[in-house]
């Protein structure tokens, strides 16, 4: 049997530009519509119209968004977090603790990336002591024995990468040293702290596979390493320390802002940027469907100069098939950057599956959120700027 491969052949139709996300034909709007994220073939339309000026919005498919910090619910473990949205491949949850562990926790059903939205604490597993603070992404490695105590309270996001490995991405032509250098990532520590907690009590270790709790207890503490070697272990990396790829002359993708790459979903991260440059690119996202992922934005800090109404703390769901992009108030400056750079951290989940919300998720949506794109007149594209 041949090898499936996309029909490709590039044309031109109409009035359109040469160079996408740059240059628009005047009085239009772009809209991009591609396959497997941003990485596939792809077409660039131009309109008339704003492609998501529409007037009323029924049935599932609807953006919506989320207020966690609506949620109230700690717990003493992961275990206990809330489940935000999930697939087969991917569970996203968020978890509020304060204090100090009285257990272990083991992961058996995949990879799990933490991402420490608020607080400063210290991690403790088998392969050592590893202090955390906010903006540190943590990926933990399949069954790693866990804990973590605080110094202030934790909100955190986990990612659980089901049945897989979450990895670094491909940095193609840039080189090895893009984003951040591998030498930015940090390692648990056999040191005075970790060496502190040994001790011959009585510790559970709390082990979820396939979804199911299992309880082992041991009478000491099963975080008693001497020492380890070899390239398997957990890594830390603080959102301040990626150095996002820019472009003068064109608006990237959020492809370009791969941060971490899963089974069958990536993370990417939005940190400040300085703005395109050249009079005639887009300055802020360009209209799009993304019609083989759901994407998922959470809102870490900053000001998210393409979204109206946003905090820190909330998440917006755009499904598959669904066209999005800048709000209607951030179109008028599609081609004028209101300051040099953009002042936002952003963690994306991007799905290749279909994702579903959490059973607690409909008590905190923002139901007017699909509403919020919504314009009374239409809106008029401005006019890009020549040099």
């Amino acid at each position: 049997m041949s090898s499936a491969k996309y029909i490709s052949f590039p044309k031109v139709e109409g009035l359109a530009s040469r160079q996408a996300h740059a240059d628009l034909p005047e009085g239009t709007f772009e809209r991009e519509l591609g396959k497997e994220g941003f990485f596939g073939p792809a077409t660039h339309m131009y309109h008339r119209h704003a492609p998501t000026g529409w007037r009323h919005w029924e049935g599932p498919l609807r953006p919506r968004a989320y207020d966690l910090t609506a949620i109230n619910q700690s717990g003493g473990s992961p275990f206990d977090a809330k489940l935000v949205l999930h697939n087969a491949s991917v569970k996203m949850r968020q978890w509020r603790f304060s204090g100090r562990m009285d257990h272990l926790v083991r992961n058996a059903d995949g990879d799990e990336l933490l991402f420490i939205h608020q607080g400063a604490g210290a991690l403790y597993c088998d392969y050592g002591h590893l202090p955390f603070a906010t903006g540190d992404y943590i990926v933990l490695p399949r069954s790693t024995m866990w804990r973590i105590e605080t110094a202030a309270p934790v909100t955190m996001l986990l990612f659980e990468c089901t049945n897989g490995t979450v990895c670094t991405p491909e940095r193609g032509s840039v080189g090895r040293h893009a984003v951040y250098d591998e030498a930015m990532l940090e390692t648990p520590r056999i040191d005075e702290a970790f060496k502190a907690q040994y001790d011959e009590q009585e510790w559970s270790v709390v082990v979820k596979r396939r979804a199911l709790i299992s309880t082992v207890t041991y009478p000491f503490n099963p975080l008693d390493a001497v020492g380890w070697h070899g390239d398997l272990a957990p890594v830390r990396l603080n959102v301040a320390d990626i150095r996002p790829l820019m472009s003068h002359r064109y608006h990237l993708p959020p492809s370009a802002h791969t941060t971490w790459v899963g089974n069958r979903f990536v993370i990417c991260t939005f940190v400040p940027r300085p703005f395109e440059t050249d009079p005639g690119a887009l300055k802020v996202p360009f209209f799009h469907n993304n019609d083989d992922y759901d994407e998922v934005i959470f809102y870490h800090a900053g000001d998210f100069f393409s979204r109206d109404n946003i905090k820190p703390g909330v998440i917006t769901w755009h499904p598959c098939g669904f066209t999005h992009g800048p709000h209607p108030k951030a179109l008028q400056r599609m081609y004028e950057a209101a300051k040099p750079a953009t002042d936002e951290y952003a963690v994306m989940l991007d799905a290749r599956d279909a994702l579903d919300a959490g059973p607690e998720m409909d008590g905190v949506e923002m139901r007017a959120y699909a509403e919020s794109w919504m314009t009374p007149e239409p809106v008029q594209a401005p006019k890009p700027k020549r040099i």
